[in-house]
């Protein structure tokens, strides 16, 4: 069975020396890959020296356009193997871990395991900013409530995923958007996910989170409902249609009412509002109905596709 470890990589000098040899440690017959976003303090330099000193197997990747899904999304194009494993190169998560993770997808037969930081109470006492937080736990609400999920850590950045997973991901998105689709793409496509507790380790000094908590928390929600819309568009236009059908009644009713008494309209601007209103909720509905067709044809076509990967055993081969 072959391994691939995945390390995005965006100005992480500092750690990605320790990263590398701390996976290679715990997993010596894996491939270790750095994928160097545009680093400007010599990360890539440093990575391909640890190569090539201590005959890791594995090498540096460059990908010009910057995103960690640019980044993850060329390591899933370019790289073979069984089992691929994406980490943070910033030294947060413990490598320590990745055996038990392995065992976990083996014993479980799971398409994917993912490091939980927020179970243990340490990625809480490590991150101070309150917004950071809450909006965690804004998307893992809505995830789970919109996805019929139930995920605890949805944007942790340490999984450990089987080639059929890997391979049928299309990542559609730019940054750090890149966990949360890849949790909604796996619940949606019924894909076996499990969470395994893991410690959160606070970055060495001198290094800092490129994550922004207002503008990648922003892309975050509308990349949910984006994906809403697209995985389920019967119950989002659905909604849509219901919430303009009772606008409609809501400014039409007095319209009827007024013309059963006197036989006359005189709240004429009413009147049009209330017809625009119905007119739109039958055009959502219409709209949901046509791409929920849409929708679930691509679901059999995905599942087709599906069928031509042999099924796992949940064993090592």
């Amino acid at each position: 069975m072959k391994f691939a470890i995945i390390l995005p990589a965006y100005n992480e000098s500092l750690t990605i020396a320790k990263v590398i040899t701390d996976f290679h440690a715990v997993l010596p017959q894996a491939e270790i890959w750095v994928i160097d976003n545009n680093s400007q303090d010599g990360t890539g330099e440093i990575a391909r020296a640890i190569f090539s000193e201590s005959q890791i197997p594995g090498g540096v990747l460059s990908e010009r356009q910057q995103g960690k899904s640019f980044a993850v999304r060329k390591a899933f194009r370019a790289i073979e193997a069984d089992i691929y494993v994406m980490c943070d190169a910033d030294s947060t998560y413990p490598a320590s871990e990745l055996p038990r993770m392995i065992e976990i997808l083996h014993e479980t037969g799971a398409d994917m395991v993912v490091g939980d930081r927020l179970t243990k109470g340490h990625y809480r006492e490590s991150t101070r900013r309150l917004f950071h937080r809450s909006g965690n736990n804004l998307v893992r609400f809505l995830i789970n409530f919109l996805f019929k999920g139930d995920l605890f850590d949805i944007m942790s950045g340490y999984r450990v995923m089987r080639k059929s997973l890997v391979k049928h991901f299309p990542s559609l998105n730019s940054g750090f958007e890149l966990e949360t689709e890849l949790s909604i793409f796996t619940l949606e496509r019924r894909f076996g996910i499990i969470e395994h507790p893991v410690d959160y380790l606070s970055r060495p000094e001198g290094s800092f989170s490129k994550l922004s908590t207002y503008r990648d928390g922003f892309k975050v929600l509308k990349l949910i409902l984006f994906l809403f819309k697209n995985y389920r568009p019967l119950k989002f236009f659905g909604t849509l249609a219901v919430v303009f059908f009772l606008l409609g009644l809501a400014t039409g009713i007095p319209v009827v009412v007024e013309f059963a008494r006197t036989g006359l309209v005189f709240k004429i601007p009413s009147a049009i509002l209330a017809t625009g209103m119905m007119l739109l909720s039958g055009h959502f509905l219409s709209l949901g109905v046509m791409m929920d067709s849409i929708a679930n044809y691509h679901h059999q076509l995905f599942e087709i596709e599906m069928n031509k990967y042999p099924e796992h055993d949940g064993t090592p081969k």
